[in-house]
């Protein structure tokens, strides 16, 4: 102890500087830059860098001021638009990141109006033609007109300048005053005055939202508040109050951790918003003690469709653009002064920041920073600090290396699981401070020496892969990683037909044992062949091969997997039936692709496991293998990989649901060289029917199919000679492709 005692109380003298920063005792200011920083790292390589389809902004762009003249535009010209954009674009909500807080008089109408009072009182005939002008020339009111009975949301702002004038007319609360009574920690934003929209718009408009942000210390926007007091009630955000059109509106409810209510609310602060639709369901919006929400940036500015509101004015967008989209009407133009400093930018487009949490919203991933999160980070950088406090000094260079390596990667690695897979946001720069400073005090006192690391995963794998591979893994283990990445890999998926009438026929331990009895001799077929097991999913596998051993056959060893599969039924069957149960059908689906690979999930529960297109393309090929009376379906890309080495069956081109381009699907009857003249023969006939039926010669296809169907009946046969009827009742003209469209899963 006194041979380390300097390097203790040092130790102790940091680890409780930065304890008290965590409390809130005292802030650095070094510390919150270095943590809006790493923010806003870890929001610019996790943001899904992708184009959102449901949303679309309508852009005030130079463009659209040079065509239709300087802002503000005539609201003859805006009811025009809003009119459009219903009537002939179909959209679903509109929502206006601009304000119209002054009358329409361009039109001269104030004019006439004096003159018809004054000197023109007794002409009538000025007075007869001004009556049936001024509902043209009253644009205000055909403004109103065009807003009336559809999902039009307004924007407004509200204000605190000194001596500042409200104007316009705010829409209804959406939570009355006293809300927040009795919880403290709700640090609502409060104003004095506002500026509205004209009071005949906002009567007409379906709601309206304010568009006020929340500007950080360092001058950076990353929140904004979803509800703001004024006069005592309190009102929604714009992107709030359009996610709400967007669900029918609604109603708002503030959500507080149970332990609020039980404890006489006791903890004040607010934690989510809830929204609870008509259907009993609820979207919760995480926010924080300001009741603001962070903006779930989905990439750099354009990760939505822009339109020119000029080419939407002319015709030149095509309605099936804008249908059924969420529409917002903003500017990207620099003099109209609505550009922003954001994470992902530094002249960022307002009207796109409430676009990120319009989706963000709808689809659940908005980050989370509640009050609690204060409580771990004092936790973790207790532990942290105790270990490299106490730790360190006993140790020689290379085991207080790996100890504040260990450390490290810790505290790095929570953070970022807590980001990526419960949308947590904790502080980090206080623990990597933290590590870095007594890890340099540590060493500087001379017993440093450079040394290797060598960390082991084989642990890691042992739940997830076989154990011959994990046998494998372990001689090499650091270039095995658990980390997600994307890679090609092959993905099959396999399903009993009828499981539920299966199931209804069978006592509880009967079902159980048949199920492990399956189960056990498909696992066993997947493993044979270096599969790695995903899951099972009530009757259903799931399995992959190529991660997380590479394997360059990944696609072969798929395909004899779901060969043999089908290979071992008859054999379980008479087992089944031996005990009088009723035998048992399956189909398989493979597909090759890229796919992410990792380990994924919540703090709860992980699994490694594959996602991505290709994955769900896998599952949608075994869901229609019952459509075509096989039992067996690959995909084109596994195909393409194979084709030299098995012998398949071309079934269909088909354009699955959720897939826009179509496909060829495909049945391996065997590996190439193995397989009987007699199919080959029949094979060659297929071919040949299939090629007069996407030629549309129905009667060579017919009588393909009946030669076939003499030698060996098949569904499959049955299934294009319905076709072939179908479309001799109902051709299907030149511009036929052959493809068969599934709006089924």
């Amino acid at each position: 102890m006194k041979q380390h005692f300097a390097r203790y109380a040092l130790g102790l003298a940091i680890l409780l500087l930065l304890l008290g920063h965590a409390t809130r005792f005292y802030q650095i200011g070094l510390i919150n830059h270095l943590d809006a920083i790493i923010y806003d790292a870890k929001l610019r390589l996790t943001m899904p860098k992708s184009v959102d389809e449901r949303i679309a902004i309508l852009d005030i762009d130079e463009k659209s001021l040079a065509e239709l003249g300087h802002w503000p535009w005539g609201r003859d010209r805006l009811a025009m638009l809003a009119d459009k954009l219903f009537r002939i674009y179909g959209v679903r909500v509109l929502g206006f990141d601009v304000v119209f807080p002054e009358a329409d008089n361009s039109s001269g109408l104030n004019s006439l109006e004096a003159l018809a009072k004054k000197d023109l009182k007794d002409n009538g005939a000025f007075q007869s033609s001004l009556r049936e002008l001024r509902p043209q020339l009253d644009f205000d009111a055909r403004f109103a007109s065009a807003l009336k009975g559809k999902p039009v949301i307004l924007g407004y702002y509200f204000s605190n300048t000194e001596g500042g004038v409200s104007n316009g007319l705010l829409p209804p609360p959406v939570l009355p005053a006293g809300t927040f009574s009795g919880h403290g920690g709700v640090a609502i934003s409060a104003w004095k005055t506002f500026g509205g929209n004209l009071a005949e718009y906002q009567k007409n408009a379906q709601g309206a939202g304010f568009f006020n942000p929340i500007v950080d210390f360092d001058g950076i926007t990353r929140r904004v508040p979803m509800l703001a007091e004024y006069g005592g009630a309190y009102y929604e955000s714009l992107s709030l109050a359009m996610v709400r059109a967007y669900l029918n509106f609604p109603k708002v409810m503030p959500g507080y951790p149970d332990d609020a209510v039980s404890n006489n609310q006791s903890y004040g602060n607010i934690e989510w918003l809830d929204l609870l639709t008509e259907r009993g369901t609820t979207l919760r919006i995480p926010v924080d003690e300001n009741v603001a929400a962070l903006i779930p940036f989905r990439g750099y500015q354009g990760s939505f469709r822009y339109y020119s509101l000029a080419d939407v004015m002319a015709d030149r967008i095509k309605p099936d653009q804008l249908a059924g989209r969420i529409v917002l009407i903003g500017t990207t133009t620099p003099g109209l002064k609505d550009q922003r400093a954001t994470p992902v930018g530094e002249a960022y487009a307002g009207v796109e920041m409430h676009a990120n949490l319009i989706a963000g919203m709808i689809d659940g991933n908005i980050k989370f920073k509640p009050p609690y999160v204060l409580g771990a980070d004092f936790i973790l950088l207790l532990l942290a600090g105790a270990v490299m406090v106490f730790w360190l000094p006993r140790l020689s260079a290379l085991p207080a290396s790996l100890v504040a390596l260990l450390v490290l990667i810790c505290q790095i690695g929570i953070n970022l699981s807590l980001w990526n897979f419960a949308n947590f946001v904790m502080p980090l720069a206080a623990g990597l401070l933290l590590t870095f400073s007594l890890y340099a005090l540590n060493m500087s006192w001379g017993y440093f020496v450079e040394s290797r690391s060598k960390r082991q995963l084989t642990g890691l794998f042992g739940q997830y892969v076989p154990p011959e591979l994990v046998e494998e893994m372990s001689r090499d283990p650091e270039n095995y990683s658990m980390a997600g990445r994307k890679a090609e890999l092959t993905v099959l998926f396999s399903d009993v037909r009828g499981f539920t009438t299966i199931s209804e026929g069978l006592e509880a331990d009967q079902l159980a044992t048949l199920m492990n009895e399956y189960l056990g001799a498909m696992t066993k077929i997947v493993r044979h062949h270096r599969g790695t097991l995903d899951k099972y999913i009530g009757d259903a596998i799931m399995a992959f091969w190529g991660a997380p051993l590479d394997d360059p056959e990944h696609a072969r060893h798929a395909v004899l997997t779901a060969l043999e599969m089908q290979q071992a039924l008859p054999e379980l069957n008479r087992q089944l039936a031996a005990k009088g149960w009723p035998e048992l059908k399956i189909g398989v689906g493979v597909n090759t692709g890229t796919m992410t690979v990792g380990d994924m999930g919540s703090p709860v529960r992980q699994s490694y496991t594959v996602m991505g297109d290709a994955v769900n393309l896998g599952s949608r090929l075994e869901g229609i293998t019952k459509q075509y009376g096989v039992g067996i379906i690959v995909g084109e890309t596994t195909r393409e990989s194979l084709k030299k080495s098995f012998v398949f069956r071309e079934l269909d081109r088909v354009r699955v649901k959720g897939k826009a381009e179509p496909i060829g699907i495909y049945e391996p009857l065997g590996v190439e060289g193995e397989v009987d003249k007699a199919i080959l023969e029949d094979l060659k006939l297929w071919n040949q029917a299939l090629r007069y039926y996407r030629a549309q010669d129905w009667d060579q296809a017919e009588v393909a199919l009946l030669n076939l169907s003499r030698l060996a009946p098949s569904y499959l046969y049955e299934l294009y000679g319905k076709r072939i009827a179908l479309y001799r009742k109902q051709p299907p003209g030149e511009g036929w492709d052959g493809v068969t469209t599934f709006e089924t899963k």
